[in-house]
C-alpha cells in the first residue's frame, strides 16, 4: 500500500508539539528539516485541512495577455474566417492595427491565444482558384523575366548550420543562379540578389511570391521593403504573385524541386566555405 503523506505530516507536528526532537522525527520519516518545519508553519488547528497539499500553480501570471485582448484576437479571427480570407496572425494583427488595439500584441503571443483556444484549425479540401486577373509576363529575350524564390531551411553536416537558398531563373534562357545565405534578413536578401545579377544580369522584370523580407517588414507591415528599394533604385519592376498561387511562379518552383532533390539530396554539404558576397547596403 502506498504511504498516506497526509497522516504523516500530522504524525509529524504532533510529535514535535510534544516535544520530539526534530532530529529524531525526521530519521523516523526518513525527511529533511526543511520539509518538517514547512508544515510545523502551515499548521492550524481551526483549518482541518491544514496537512492537504497545496497547487503550485502561481494564481496570476505576470505576462498573460489581457482578457480583452484575447476575445478581441478571437473575435477577429471569426470575423476574417467567415469572409473567406487570409485569418492568420499576421493578418489579425493588421485588423487589430486597424482597429487602434492598444497594447498591440506581437503576431507570436496572436499564434499562442489561437492555439490556447483550439483556433488554428485550417479550411480542408483542396484550395480553389480565385481566379484572380494576372497578367502573364511573356519573355523574348534574356533578362526580360526572372522568377525568384526562396527554399529551405536546409542544414549542414550534423544539423550543425542552417542556411536557406534563393534561387533565381532567367525564364527566356532557364538561365539560373543560386544564392545560399544564413538568413532572411533583408540585408541578405539585397546582397543575395546583387550576387545573382551580377552573374545573371539585371532583369527588367523580378517575379516574386509574397515572402514577408520581399514585401515588406513584419513590425512596420506598409513600410517599403528593402528588397523593393533595390528594385526601384536599379529600374526593375517586382511583380508579386497572387497569395497561395505558387503555380504562377512555375518556373522557378520546378526549379526548387532539381535543386532540392537532385541535388541537396545527392550531396553533403558537410561545411560553406567563403562568405556571402555583400554588394550594396540599400537605406531608405
Amino acid at each position: 500500500m502506498g504511504r498516506d503523506l497526509r497522516q504523516e505530516r500530522e504524525w509529524a507536528v504532533t510529535k514535535f508539539h510534544l516535544g520530539e526532537r526534530p532530529e529524531t522525527i525526521c530519521a523516523v520519516l526518513g525527511c529533511s528539516h526543511a520539509w518538517l518545519y514547512k508544515w510545523i508553519n502551515r499548521y492550524n488547528a481551526e483549518n482541518p485541512a491544514w496537512s492537504i497539499e497545496q497547487p503550485k500553480k502561481p494564481h496570476t501570471q505576470a505576462q498573460r495577455t489581457p482578457a480583452e485582448i484575447e476575445e478581441i484576437v478571437k473575435l477577429v479571427r471569426l470575423s476574417l474566417y467567415n469572409q473567406d480570407i487570409f485569418s492568420g496572425a499576421q493578418a489579425i494583427r493588421w485588423e487589430m492595427e486597424d482597429m487602434g488595439v492598444n497594447p498591440l500584441p506581437s503576431v507570436r503571443t496572436i499564434n499562442r491565444i489561437l492555439f490556447r483556444n483550439d483556433l488554428t484549425h485550417r479550411r480542408t479540401g483542396r484550395y480553389q482558384s480565385q481566379h484572380r486577373f494576372y497578367p502573364y509576363l511573356t519573355a523574348q529575350r534574356p533578362n526580360q523575366v526572372q522568377q525568384a524564390d526562396f527554399i529551405g531551411p536546409f542544414y549542414l553536416r550534423h544539423r550543425a548550420r542552417r542556411f536557406y537558398s534563393l534561387n533565381d531563373v532567367d525564364v527566356a534562357t532557364g538561365r539560373s543562379a543560386v544564392e545560399p545565405v544564413w538568413s532572411r534578413s533583408s540585408q541578405s536578401v539585397v546582397n543575395a540578389f546583387w550576387s545573382m545579377w551580377w552573374r545573371l544580369g539585371m532583369p527588367l522584370h523580378i517575379q516574386i511570391d509574397n515572402e514577408m523580407v520581399f514585401c515588406g517588414s513584419p513590425r512596420y507591415p506598409r513600410t517599403t521593403s528593402t528588397f523593393i528599394r533595390l528594385c526601384l533604385l536599379q529600374g526593375i519592376e517586382p511583380w508579386f504573385i497572387p497569395i497561395k498561387e505558387p503555380w504562377r511562379n512555375g518556373i522557378v518552383e520546378k526549379f526548387n524541386d532539381h535543386y532540392r532533390y537532385k541535388f541537396l539530396q545527392k550531396v553533403t554539404i558537410a561545411e560553406y566555405a567563403g562568405t556571402q558576397a555583400s554588394g550594396i547596403t540599400v537605406r531608405g
